[in-house]
């Protein structure tokens, strides 16, 4: 009894420091500017702690020394040029009034006129949304006996240029990758498809960093249910902080049980393009060069930018390469473990002899051996990624050491398994898709152990398993295995075969509400007039 009492006052008290915090994010957000110009820049050093990077300027209009006015803005992610030319030199210089009776009124209207030409100028009266615009940015302007303010958009400071891709290397297509500037990453894509039905729409999201999110999407093309349900999932999201789009991920997957990713993610500007003209919903996070894409589809992830840059048999056979790649890293030691174990008669008689040889001096069984080899190599991979690039290719060397000759000198594996362990590494690193790559990491340990207690039996069954569970998953209520379960016949083409671009007429039917890509009569064909050309060469001269 003391125990459901207990739960209930601290259900009360739960629910009493919720509405606390609700009343006092309420106060903040209608707290209005005063009139005192000394007031309102105490109580801008106040809240934010005198921090030495606020700088607050005080500004003398030449023509009218009575009006007491003055700028302020956060060193280092303001643009100091825009602010010197035209906020400070056209108050100071250029500032007119009329004979108005609406005097502070008039000087709004009047500096609003005169740097109107650095982009976006918007007035505001709460503190809230004045320290909003302040922290993200912008350029407050405050006038001594009004309780509006200015302000003024500004924004700028030091960003990382436009580099090629890190993770998502392509042989023939754009060199451009993703920032960590929103305003540059939309940008980017706008470059690509010009056209106004690109909308975005954009939203805060953290309580303590407000961190910019933009939703982009092709009206006309994106299905409204699809975009309803990333904005509702978007504004549900209630967190102190978003530092990187993984955040956001996170919180909107429709199931978060399981290793293969129901989100797409990507650094490259062509990529979105694609996705978006096929219905898809791009969610931009600032601060982040990777952009998300929903709905996900498993197929989606063994798909390069390339193959629908280069030829459709290329594309097809590049494609059914990723496949073969991902079977290799996900069972490959799994098969070597169920053959030497259960199933020796599967293997050719000088091939046995041979391995049964290499593992007579070896004391662990084959599970042991692949299960140490494999952790080894997981190790030696991450430390190669942690590591200083200086010291990373000594870290290889050594790794490449001790996988490939001490381990075997020394009886503790046998080369076979160094073999397939340097198999399923090579694999693993040529999946495209980082994420996709990762789940095989994590699922390959499953196949190895059911491989030792059932065989080839236990290989069978895990792989239907993995099925069904993949059959099970949704990405935004879209099935995952879509268009292979359920099968839809019309979307196969661009899928494992990537068939030629005339004949993909039509968008993925789960994705999109208008499925119509591509008008008829696309398919190239010869000159109408097939006949021979016959050229005639006389003195050197073609007739």
């Amino acid at each position: 009894m003391s125990s459901f009492f207990k739960k209930l006052k601290s259900k009360n008290a739960n629910e009493k420091n919720k509405k606390n915090s609700e009343d006092r994010s309420i106060n903040e957000s209608s707290e209005l500017i005063g009139i005192s110009l000394a007031e309102n820049i105490a109580t801008i050093n106040q809240k934010t702690g005198n921090s030495s990077d606020v700088i607050i300027r005080m500004l003398k209009i030449n023509k009218y020394p009575e009006i007491k006015a003055a700028i302020v803005y956060i060193e280092g992610i303001v643009d100091n040029q825009s602010i010197n030319d035209f906020i400070i030199e056209s108050i100071i210089e250029n500032f007119e009034l009329s004979e108005r009776t609406d005097f502070y009124e008039e000087i709004l209207d009047s500096m609003a006129d005169k740097i109107v030409s650095i982009g976006s100028v918007k007035q505001i009266n709460g503190w809230h949304e004045l320290l909003l615009s302040l922290m993200s940015g912008e350029t407050i302007i405050l006038v001594n006996g009004t309780n509006i303010g200015l302000s003024a958009s500004t924004k700028g400071g030091e960003r990382r240029s436009i580099l090629e891709p890190g993770t998502q290397v392509a042989v023939r297509g754009s060199r451009e990758s993703f920032t960590e500037s929103i305003g540059t990453n939309t940008a980017m894509v706008r470059r690509i498809i010009k056209n106004p039905n690109l909308w975005i729409e954009s939203i805060k999201i953290g309580t303590v960093t407000n961190t910019d999110v933009v939703i982009m999407y092709i009206n006309g093309i994106a299905k409204e249910e699809m975009i309803k349900e990333v904005r509702k999932r978007l504004e549900k999201i209630n967190l102190d902080s978003i530092l990187e789009s993984g955040y956001i991920e996170q919180m909107i997957e429709d199931q978060s049980f399981t290793t293969f990713p129901t989100l797409y993610h990507t650094e490259r500007p062509d990529m979105v393009a694609g996705n978006l003209l096929e219905g898809r919903v791009a969610i931009f996070v600032d601060g982040t060069p990777f952009v998300l894409l929903a709905p996900a589809l498993f197929i989606q992830f063994f798909q390069s930018a390339e193959d629908y840059y280069v030829r459709f048999d290329i594309a097809t056979a590049l494609r059914f390469l990723r496949i073969l790649i991902f079977f290799i890293s996900l069972i490959a030691p799994a098969v070597y473990v169920a053959a030497t174990t259960f199933h020796q008669e599967m293997i050719p008689t000088p091939l046995l002899i041979a391995v049964a040889a290499q593992r007579e001096a070896v004391p662990f069984p084959s599970l042991v051996e692949a299960i140490v080899m494999e952790v080894t190599f997981e190790i030696l991979r991450e430390a190669g990624i942690r590591m200083p690039k200086a010291i990373g290719s000594a870290i290889s060397i050594v790794g490449a050491l001790v996988i490939g000759q001490a381990a075997v000198q020394a009886g503790i594996v046998s080369p076979a398994m160094v073999i397939i362990v340097a198999i399923t590494a090579i694999a693993s690193f040529a999946t495209p898709s980082y994420a996709i790559a990762i789940s095989a990491r994590l699922i390959r340990f499953i196949f190895m152990l059911s491989a030792a207690s059932f065989g080839f039996y236990g290989i069978i069954l895990t792989f239907i398993m993995m099925i069904v569970h993949l059959c099970s998953l949704r990405s935004f209520g879209v099935p995952y295995m879509a268009p292979f379960a359920p099968f839809i016949p019309t979307n196969t083409g661009d899928t494992i075969v990537r068939l030629p671009w005339w004949s993909l007429k039509e968008r993925p039917r789960l994705i999109n509400k208008n499925i119509n890509r591509r008008g008829n009569d696309q398919k190239p064909a010869p000159p109408e007039n097939r006949g021979m050309v016959n050229i005639k060469f006389k003195e050197g001269r073609s007739e």
